[in-house]
């Protein structure tokens, strides 16, 4: 098999196992000038035809993984749900009785 097939089969699994919508963490990413933190959380935009994952992290980014170099996981069910309540309790994500208290 030759290098352009390799790439072809890989970035048709990624796709697969990464379709747009999915919610992934970042372990650890090898981005030696400005990678994204570890922990950070963010939604699967595209996976391109080598394989790279698009991303658009939840503190705004858009660096893409790649997969074999950066190290990443799905989030589970659970946090999935988790997630899903804390957006519900918090409605737009802001929480009013976290934020300053302006007067006049």
């Amino acid at each position: 098999m030759n290098e352009f097939e390799r790439l072809r089969r890989t970035a048709e699994r990624m796709k697969q196992e990464y379709p747009p919508g999915t919610r992934i963490q970042l372990d650890h990413m090898e981005d030696p000038w400005a990678p994204v933190p570890p922990g950070t959380r963010g939604t699967v935009a595209y996976v391109d035809d080598i394989g790279q994952i698009g991303m658009k992290w939840d503190n705004g980014r858009t660096l893409s993984l790649v997969p074999g170099e950066d190290s990443f996981r799905k989030l589970t069910d659970k946090e999935l749900a988790e997630e899903q309540n804390q957006n519900e309790m918090n409605g737009d994500g802001f929480d009013e009785d976290e934020g300053p208290v302006l007067s006049m």
